[in-house]
């Protein structure tokens, strides 16, 4: 067998090999870039890549069509072949697949589908370092210490099928974290930011933000359990939204399995979740948060497919005007259900055309409680979508729109269903990055939220 090292040769070499009835091929080419830092000075730095390639045959039965799914990492020219001969050996094994579809055809090949894979590089920090050393300077002054890490990472997806896509899309993936802490570590508090090319991103801000939090909590004050006011920052809102996404497949709410489920196999499409005007949705062209524009789908569960592969998505309103407007699924789980076909997209954006900043909304707030983050959040019960977690670095007192001191931190338990059904004010909507998700979840936009009576069910003793 002739070399092969181009991802679009490795795909259309896997299709040639392949004796299945129907075969996907996904070559993804992965390069990352990181810094780390500790007390005010890096640490360490990495590049790194890597190749991943997913092959999934189908077979043809009498009683329906078969899938198989093998992925691995590193694959050389003389390991593609058993490669591909595994995934028919798997497909041949199995029972006919539950969500099988004919393979998706009459999409356009990717002009770029060619081309060499987009690469990240150090590079991508070649202005985002200086200013980095810059706030070091200006913590180390202020007596206070930065921790933390930015990473980035670039992933070019090759997709082939035996029914003639040729689809490429390059995701690029941005993460910085930054904890500021006091000397003594008896205080911390944490700012992050998802980012395309970390050219949206100022250290110098963050730190600014930091200082001020850290000096917030110069005064402590001990709060009991109970339920209080609160405002929800984007990126808190976000981690609790996230999940309700993954959480609306429609086929499990059709079982009656989930909060969008009505008894008598039906569900709450069409319910008014919020009275305040939201819409929670997702594009794969937002500017700032783009996506891939045709399915993924390296296996298959709930409401993902690998029949899907290649299959395009438009934008798609969750909740529409405080409508749940729809659920996901597969074009399987579409049929099963009986609704529109929707997959998941990898981005989420809630708005309600909010104006006013965070700061605004802490002015106009009486008494209650601003949170930075939240973190370690559980699934308690999936039939209200109940969850529990723990508040992070940082809740804040706020009487007569000042911040009067920190204090300590809970344990919350909340169905971000219910929330929204409460929340009575939704700031202006930006981009964030969800602090409990980020390792999967990173495009968002999402305003704060105002809720009248957060449930802080204990106290928790964790920083």
């Amino acid at each position: 067998m002739s070399r092969v090292s181009k991802p679009y040769e490795i795909v259309e070499r896997a299709l040639e090999l392949s004796t299945a009835d129907g075969c996907v091929v996904i070559a993804d080419e992965e390069s990352s870039a990181n810094l780390r830092w500790a007390g005010n000075a890096l640490t360490t730095n990495g590049v790194t890549r890597g190749r991943t390639l997913t092959v999934v045959a189908t077979v043809d039965g009498a009683e329906g069509t078969a899938s198989g799914v093998v992925s691995r990492s590193a694959v050389t020219a003389e390991e593609l072949e058993p490669l591909v001969r595994a995934a028919e050996a798997a497909a041949r094994s199995a029972g006919p697949a539950e969500d099988a579809q004919p393979l998706v055809e009459g999409v356009p090949v990717s002009a770029d589908f060619r081309d060499a894979p987009a690469e990240t590089s150090s590079a991508v920090f070649d202005a985002f370092a200086p200013a980095l050393g810059e706030a070091f300077a200006r913590a180390r002054s202020g007596g206070r210490e930065l921790y933390g890490f930015a990473h980035h990472e670039m992933t070019s997806s090759y997709l082939g099928t035996s029914t003639g896509l040729r689809l490429r899309h390059d995701q690029p993936n941005g993460t910085l974290e930054v904890n500021a802490k006091s000397p003594d570590r008896t205080k911390s508090a944490w700012a992050g930011r998802s980012t395309r090319d970390f050219r949206d991103v100022d250290p110098g801000a963050l730190d600014e933000e930091l200082a001020r939090r850290l000096a917030w909590a110069e005064r402590r004050i001990d709060l009991p359990a109970g339920r209080y006011e609160t405002l929800l920052p984007p990126s808190a809102v976000a981690d609790l939204l996230v999940y309700q996404l993954w959480s609306s497949g429609a086929r499990d709410a059709v079982e009656g399995r989930t909060v969008f489920s009505r008894p008598g196999g039906s569900t709450r499409l069409g319910d008014t979740l919020s009275a305040l005007p939201l819409s929670l949705r997702s594009d794969p062209d937002e500017p700032g948060l783009e996506a891939a524009p045709f399915v993924l789908a390296h296996s298959s569960g709930g409401d993902a497919s690998v029949f899907d592969n290649g299959l395009p998505l438009a934008p798609t309103e969750w909740i529409k005007d405080g409508r749940l407007e729809r659920l996901i699924t597969s074009r399987n789980t579409a049929a099963l259900t009986k609704l529109p076909v929707a997959p998941d997209i990898d981005n989420l954006i809630l708005d309600a055309g909010g104006t006013k900043t965070l700061d605004e909304m802490v002015a106009s707030t009486g008494r209650g409680l601003l949170l930075t983050c939240l973190w370690y959040i559980r699934e308690v019960d999936p039939a209200t979508l109940l969850l529990t977690g723990l508040t992070r670095d940082g809740v804040y007192l706020v009487e007569d729109g000042e911040v009067v001191g920190e204090v300590n931190n809970f344990r919350f338990n909340e169905s971000p269903v219910d929330l929204l059904s409460r929340a009575t004010e939704a700031g202006a909507t930006e981009k964030t990055l969800p602090r409990e998700w980020g390792d999967w979840f990173t495009r968002a936009a999402m305003p704060a939220l105002r809720v009248p009576d957060f449930n802080m069910s204990s106290v928790s003793r964790g920083v």
